[in-house]
């Protein structure tokens, strides 16, 4: 069924409202949920963040798996949220449909491109919401808002029903406000009961800190001093020879040839009126050289290899999520190109690239702005930086 939304936050899309009730029983029930408006649900459409992309497609034949699971666990739909233009951005300001409010910072871009689901969370519209990630677009928005955000590990949350943008790198992540509901969010979606292992290691990334300013890395130092109390000392370590610059690079050049195999049939047969920061990114993308691309996925098995020698079983790496806090509303392109999204994905493209679960939790502040700190963790330690973040936010 449909419903108006009471919508203050301008969180919610407009063209599709579907409220579908949760199964009456479960770890969920009583609890309600946003969705991202990439993940179909039956009988509606999926809008995309484009009105092209809303006019050119037809209503969802089925609901994505991964939105039953939480309706079958008892928890209630109450409407779909906005996303970026194709979701090919991080700021969360959509030319077409306008910019979510950032309940922590009104004057500021609530980050996308999961921006409406971020949004309805911090301002406690829903209990909880799905997004999407592929390049930080769940880590970064829940930096910016002050809430706790999840990337799991690749592949273990199904995706079907969902559309593809960026392969190998797209997951189903998703926001809370307290950690306790994050953690019974991911049990349903993960679909996992056993208790995880403690932490047996905390690792500081060191190129990671050296990427953000010095006032940054201060600002952090006490979220950092948590973690310690909760898992042990820890040990500083160097991910990335020469820095991160490279492993950036080399994400952004997969990622956006993933990104053009997927969209740019579309984009050409369509020719879309896109907002500068889409069309920005997707001429680069479809101007990609082969031989460049066939590089960096090397490149890119080079690094997985590198991140399995270092980070093992039982380790937890700390990192900042963000360079800096929310950029404000209408901040010039350029500036968002350079100081907020490419320096963001120094960060952000570590667990990308390694196919990493990430939580960034609101441990931590800068100029009154909220500021994440990130848990990573080996592939399939969900549960295990699930049940940490419970025991750092308590």
């Amino acid at each position: 069924m449909a419903s108006r939304i009471e919508d203050p936050l301008g969180a919610f899309c407009a063209h599709s409202r579907p409220m579908l009730p949760g199964s009456g029983e479960g770890p969920l029930e009583g609890r309600t949920f946003a969705v991202k408006d990439v993940f179909h649900i039956a009988g509606y459409p999926t809008g995309f963040g484009s009105p092209e992309w809303l006019e050119t497609h037809q209503p969802a034949a089925v609901t994505a798996s991964a939105v039953q699971r939480l309706l079958d666990a008892g928890a209630r739909m109450v409407g779909k949220t906005l996303t970026d233009e194709l979701a090919y951005s991080l700021t969360g300001e959509n030319v077409h449909y306008g910019t979510p409010v950032n309940p922590a910072a009104p004057d500021r871009v609530p980050g996308g491109s999961s921006n409406g689901s971020a949004s309805a969370v911090a301002g406690a519209a829903v209990d909880f919401a799905l997004g999407t990630d592929c390049g930080g677009s769940v880590r970064l928005p829940a930096s910016y808002c002050g809430i706790l955000g999840i990337r799991p590990t690749v592949d273990r949350v199904p995706l079907d029903g969902v559309i593809p943008f960026g392969p190998p790198f797209d997951v189903a992540g998703w926001f809370a406000r307290d950690a306790e509901l994050l953690e019974t969010v991911g049990r349903v979606l993960l679909d996992e009961t056993r208790l995880p292992p403690e932490p047996r290691r905390l690792l500081r990334c060191v190129d990671a800190f050296d990427a953000v300013e010095d006032r940054i890395a201060a600002a952090l130092e006490g979220a950092v001093a948590r973690v310690e109390d909760a898992v042990g000392p820890a040990i500083d370590i160097a991910l990335a020879d020469g820095g991160l610059g490279h492993w950036f690079e080399t994400f952004r050049i997969v990622q956006g040839a993933s990104i053009w195999s997927n969209l740019g049939e579309w984009v050409t047969a369509t020719r879309p009126r896109l907002g500068p920061g889409a069309k920005m990114r997707l001429d680069w993308a479809a101007g990609l050289d082969e031989r460049a691309v066939a590089a960096a996925r090397e490149d890119h098995a080079a690094i997985r290899r590198r991140i399995e020698s270092v980070l093992g079983e039982g380790d937890v790496l700390v990192i900042p999520t963000s360079p800096r806090g929310a950029p404000l509303k209408n901040t010039p392109i350029d500036d968002i190109e350079i100081r907020f999204r490419n320096q963001a994905m120094h960060l952000l493209c570590i667990a990308g690239l390694g196919g990493l679960p990430q939580i960034s939790l609101p441990l931590s502040e800068i100029d009154g702005l909220p500021l994440g700190l990130s848990l990573v963790g080996p592939r399939g330690a969900d549960m295990q930086l699930l049940a940490l973040a419970r025991k750092l936010t308590a």
